[in-house]
């Protein structure tokens, strides 16, 4: 899977959840996004978890469990002063598909460009992010 750290937007709406065995399996999350100008149609979602900041980084938690280096970490939102220790990000790895493609006669699905996508919801920020992607 390649990394990326882009800002997309994306349109929430009722998607196939993870193991899709019917209309009942439909839970709101992206159904679709726009990447470097391009409108990517949310297919099924395979995984959905929620992440937490890297707390232990923060500079109150390093002078609470002592640490070995001269000046603590800094890095990301947990890191900065008055930092929330409890950042946490919404993750959805989805199947999506650009369209333009024909439809199969046999399974009817669209056989367009399509691949893997994970998205990341940031709710300190309220903001998305294609964070990963194999196509």
């Amino acid at each position: 899977m390649r990394r990326y750290d882009d800002p997309v937007e994306v349109r929430r709406g009722w998607v196939e959840g993870p193991g899709h065995r019917g209309p009942a399996d439909r839970v709101e999350g992206p159904e679709q996004f726009l990447w470097h100008g391009r409108l990517w149609k949310v297919r099924a979602v395979l995984a959905h978890w929620v992440e937490t900041g890297p707390w232990w980084q923060a500079p109150g938690v390093q002078a609470v469990i002592g640490t070995d280096d001269p000046e603590p970490a800094q890095t990301g939102q947990a890191g900065r002063a008055g930092g929330d220790l409890l950042v946490e990000r919404e993750l959805w790895r989805v199947e999506a598909g650009r369209g333009g493609g024909h439809q199969d006669t046999d399974t009817g699905t669209d056989t367009g460009t399509g691949g893997v996508f994970d998205l990341a919801f940031d709710w300190s920020g309220g903001h998305w992010q294609l964070v990963g992607c194999v196509d």
